[in-house]
């Protein structure tokens, strides 16, 4: 699985955080950075962002010229919604729009369906052991 290594957070409508994930050894361990620049924040409700590529400073970069396939658009908007569930659970939606349908998107499900897993085993270990 790959690997967060850099997370520069800003977390406000207007700011911009700065992700760095980390591709797993065997796809070929390389690094790639977003910018979240974000566009709306709801307490307890909703949170919507655009991610671009960029550097490692944070300066955009085309993605094609960072080697990803040309179906990558140049911005993705996400948007995350949080709705009460009963009980002490929320249900958490991710929305990604803008994409063509392709292996760039199947590429981001993939990744997401990762880092979704990895936060639900971190709070199922957090519950365990506030049992």
């Amino acid at each position: 699985m790959g690997s967060c290594p850099v997370a520069k957070m800003d977390f406000r409508e207007g700011g911009t955080s700065l992700v760095c994930m980390r591709a797993p050894k065997e796809f070929g361990g390389q690094d790639m950075y977003n910018t979240w620049t974000y566009t709306k924040i709801v307490p307890m409700r909703e949170i919507e962002y655009l991610l671009h590529f960029a550097d490692k400073d944070g300066n955009r970069v085309d993605p094609v010229a960072m080697g990803l396939l040309p179906d990558m658009p140049q911005e993705v908007r996400n948007l995350v919604t949080f709705k009460a569930v009963g009980g002490k659970k929320t249900e958490m939606t991710v929305t990604e729009y803008d994409w063509t349908v392709g292996q760039m998107m199947e590429m981001s499900k993939m990744g997401m369906e990762q880092c979704l897993g990895k936060m639900a085993a971190s709070f199922a270990k957090a519950s365990d052991s506030a049992s």
